[in-house]
């Protein structure tokens, strides 16, 4: 599950954990519940593992998942899903991590220059280095719109900024391909909270990278190379409807450095292959990825183990897939899909979107498995997805048969878009994410506040009861969507 905030009120939670804790669902006997908890437990307690050392993409925790993956995926009667003989179960993903190394910033005004200090200006690339020498700046203030592309081409663009706007902004004037793009801000407390959001290290698919020059100084700093008055009237003028961009007196030098690695990671892909040919597939999915070391290097615990995220989602799915393969064969194809990279902005899932094995207008259901092991048996249903797809009548009809209660539709809601079913929602492919632990505030609550993205999400700390029911709720949806009788293409 990518981050979220963790300012749950928790005031209720005894009371409440009280009443989630109903009598399990008795769809199986309680000796079967028993061996599938074990056999969860089982794996939960391999991919949480230290040795796994929290599943980060690109280390031996990755080597090890997707090899034990693969391991479980065979043993489980599939075959691999790549649909790619040269690359059997995975499935590359490409990814590229980048965290800024240093920058300068200077305004030249004929043969002087003032060089910016870190409090007053900052430039960043995820590239290792780009950089523009005594460049032209064209000052189009709040213009993006109405601005001719080979105005700014090759050249840099100032901007005003505009908190919830300038993001936007800047990505259409680079649609120009101007050499760089300067946005000005109000003053260091600005450029501050700039360091602090484009400081970090961020991890972006290869073929989404785009190597642009960005950079942000204060007005302080642009009055001192324009003239305070010229620049205050240059900015007045901008809000004006005559306001048309032009160029400014002083050049500007830029260099940004970055350190940068390209990471070849892999999501993991099986089959269960279906015996009715071209009648579409059911794709089962869930991130393996997780943080890897996430604590201080004075801290007793590096780890972030992940053992309810995602672990538990990830053993989850494969139980899931143990039993459909007992149960069939189904008509439609069943794929079993392990991405990675979702901790960094669901990136293995929009790998699998943009290099799919077959086509996606092909899948018939989708449903995600993720951060499972929270609630108690007996739980209501978290239905991340409502409203969005064909599949409601019969989600909604299949959990009222097996007395399974829907939990809080706006808590479920939030979550829509920080999981791996939305980009195939965006892709039009019909997606959900049913689950016990987002039911509700309540239930999920304690557990983002106490052990999300921490090193205390281990084993010891998971319930396994919400997640049976999870998944003895999917058994049954999926065999009904496998179904070309039971859900035929004039459903769909």
């Amino acid at each position: 599950m990518t981050s979220i905030g963790r300012g749950l009120c928790l005031t209720v939670v005894c009371m409440a954990l009280g009443a989630c804790a109903k009598m399990p669902i008795a769809t199986v006997p309680v000796a079967e519940r028993d061996m599938i908890e074990a056999r969860l437990m089982r794996d939960i307690s391999v991919l949480a593992s230290d040795e796994f050392g929290g599943r980060e993409p690109g280390t031996l925790g990755e080597d090890l998942t997707v090899g034990f993956l693969i391991e479980e995926m065979q043993a489980a009667g599939l075959t691999s899903g790549t649909n790619d003989p040269g690359s059997a179960w995975r499935a590359p993903v490409q990814l590229v991590s980048t965290a800024p190394s240093d920058s300068q910033v200077s305004l030249n005004i004929g043969d002087q220059s003032i060089a910016l200090d870190g409090s007053s200006g900052a430039a960043f690339t995820s590239a290792n280095r780009l950089l523009v020498d005594n460049a032209q700046m064209i000052f189009v203030g709040y213009e993006a719109e109405s601005i001719e592309p080979e105005s700014i081409a090759g050249k840099v663009v100032v901007m005003l900024g505009e908190p919830g706007v300038s993001p936007r902004r800047r990505s259409r004037l680079f649609q120009a391909n101007p050499a760089a793009i300067i946005t000005v801000v109000e003053n260091e407390d600005a450029i501050a909270g700039i360091n602090r959001a484009f400081g970090r290290e961020r991890m972006i698919l290869a073929s989404e990278e785009e190597k642009r020059l960005t950079a942000f100084v204060t007005h302080a700093a642009m009055q001192s190379a324009n003239g305070a008055d010229h620049w205050d009237a240059l900015v007045a003028e901008s809000r004006g409807d005559a306001f048309s961009p032009g160029p400014l007196e002083p050049t500007v030098s830029i260099d940004a450095m970055s350190n940068r690695r390209e990471i070849a990671s892999s999501n993991v892909l099986g089959l269960l292959p279906g015996s009715v040919p071209g009648s579409g597939a059911i794709l089962l999915m869930g991130h393996w990825d997780h943080l890897g070391e996430c604590s201080a290097a004075d801290a007793g615990d590096l780890i972030c183990n992940g053992a309810v995220d995602n672990a538990s989602g990830i053993a989850v799915m494969l139980e899931l897939t143990r039993r459909l393969n007992a149960s069939g064969p189904h008509d439609r194809d069943v794929y079993v899909l392990a991405t990675s990279a979702e901790e960094a902005g669901l990136l293995g899932a929009k790998a699998f979107a943009e290099q799919p094995p077959i086509p996606l207008n092909t899948i018939v259901a989708a449903f995600n498995f993720d951060t499972a092991a929270v609630a108690p048996a007996g739980s209501a249903v978290g239905f991340v997805g409502e409203g969005r797809t064909p599949l409601d009548p019969i989600i909604l009809d299949v959990m009222e048969q097996g007395g399974r209660e829907l939990g809080n539709r706006d808590f479920a809601e939030q979550f829509v878009r920080r999981q791996d079913g939305w980009v195939l929602l965006e892709e039009g492919v019909p997606a959900v994410f049913l689950s016990t632990a987002f039911s509700s505030e309540i239930v999920l609550g304690p557990y983002l506040s106490d052990d999300y993205h921490r090193p205390s999400d281990q084993i010891e700390n998971i319930e396994l009861g919400g997640a049976i029911d999870d998944l003895l709720l999917h058994q049954e949806l999926v065999e009904r969507f496998a179904s070309t009788a039971r859900y035929p293409a004039s459903e769909q």
